[in-house]
């Protein structure tokens, strides 16, 4: 039986996403005047292994995973309105799940990969499910001055999500590639600007920068590393940001930090990791390595709590990445999803997924009028 199931899902994912491919290719748009066939970066296996390890690898990800890798109960969620935004001072940021993350700098705002969907999957009733809710909706977000875009896979590059954006934002920053795809879906090409790898924007008195990442793209069948995947450097006037995309520990991190660091806050990828995939996403120990060589002060980790994506416990990341910031004296700022936390701080945050259990029974975990951190 669960052969039949494990190629029934098989044979489903290929349909989908073979469908996905020819919408996302029906349009005439002008495709990016950048050349990925000379461009393209070294795309790495997403596993390891023979097509036989592959489909071992796959098996086990769908029909033997452990218990804990959902939470068992309702993860705490601190809500957010405009009102608290506007008010919020700068150089503020918010995590609002998995590796969507609000930046308030130099008085306006800024938001990464932003995933609102309740399933990273190109359908909604069918892949990896949100864990929490999102702290604030789409519709009452205040204007954002850019939404800056790591790479192409479903839980960083949202369709719904980038359409509901697309009134109320100035500029899409991608990866080459990846903004051809958003100027399909309807985005004004006017406000798509795409980057090659050291490529750097200004916007107003702030500078994007799009940086090496090691990782790889595709959102069908036919399209596998077709565009481009990147971090992003962010140099306010008062503040130096580095965001990890995706991307497996490698020499480019050590570049980016001697051209660019000090950096005062790394949003670093610490989550969805497997030995099985090792290239393309860091274990935690590779996390602070590259904080250490980005020359980061304070280290968030990103790309954990929200989606079911790997096969470790969903709290291991937190554990990991805490405890060895401790041991090396860095900063590792964890709030809840939605609480405001200042890039200046260095005192970290409480251990919120310690006391998940607290909130098994608990349906409504969204807390107004008292932060959910005072309840921790």
């Amino acid at each position: 039986m669960k052969l039949i199931i494990f190629y029934t899902l098989l044979s489903g994912v290929v349909i989908i996403m073979a469908s996905t491919q020819l919408n996302s290719t029906s349009s005439a748009q002008t495709r990016s005047s950048l050349s990925l066939d000379s461009d393209q970066k070294n795309p790495v296996m997403v596993t390891k292994g023979g097509a036989l390890e592959q489909a071992r690898i796959m098996w086990d990800f769908f029909f033997n995973k452990p218990a804990d890798t959902r939470p068992s109960g309702k993860i705490p969620v601190q809500t957010l309105t405009k009102q608290q935004l506007l008010a919020a001072p700068n150089n503020t940021v918010y995590r609002l799940g998995h590796s969507t993350v609000l930046l308030k700098l130099h008085g306006a705002f800024w938001i990464t990969d932003p995933m609102f969907s309740d399933r990273a999957s190109p359908i909604q009733f069918a892949g990896p499910e949100r864990f929490h809710a999102p702290p604030i909706s789409i519709d009452e977000l205040p204007p954002i001055k850019a939404v800056i875009i790591s790479h192409d896979h479903y839980d960083h590059l949202d369709h719904d999500s980038i359409m509901q954006l697309a009134g109320k934002t100035d500029y899409f920053l991608t990866p080459l590639g990846v903004g051809d795809i958003l100027v399909d879906w309807g985005v004004p090409a006017a406000k798509v600007r795409q980057l090659d790898w050291w490529q750097g924007i200004d916007i107003g008195d702030v500078r994007f920068v799009a940086t090496p990442a090691q990782h790889f793209s595709g959102r069908g069948l036919f399209n596998k590393n077709q565009t481009q995947w990147a971090s992003w450097v962010i140099l306010a006037p008062d503040q130096r940001v580095f965001f990890s995309g995706d991307s497996g520990y490698f020499d480019g991190f050590r570049q980016i930090g001697e051209k660019y660091g000090p950096f005062d806050l790394t949003l670093l990828e610490t989550g969805a990791y497997n030995e099985n995939w090792p290239n393309v996403h860091m274990h935690p120990e590779e996390s602070i390595q590259a904080h250490l060589d980005l020359k980061g002060r304070r280290l968030l980790p990103i790309h954990n709590g929200t989606f079911d994506l790997s096969m470790h416990s969903w709290w291991e990341p937190f554990d990991r990445i805490v405890a060895l910031g401790d041991v090396q004296g860095i900063p590792v700022i964890t709030p809840l999803m939605g609480e405001p936390a200042s890039m200046h701080d260095t005192t970290g945050g409480r251990r919120w997924w310690k006391f998940q259990e607290r909130y098994k029974e608990t349906e409504q975990v969204h807390v107004n009028g008292q932060p959910a951190a005072e309840q921790l």
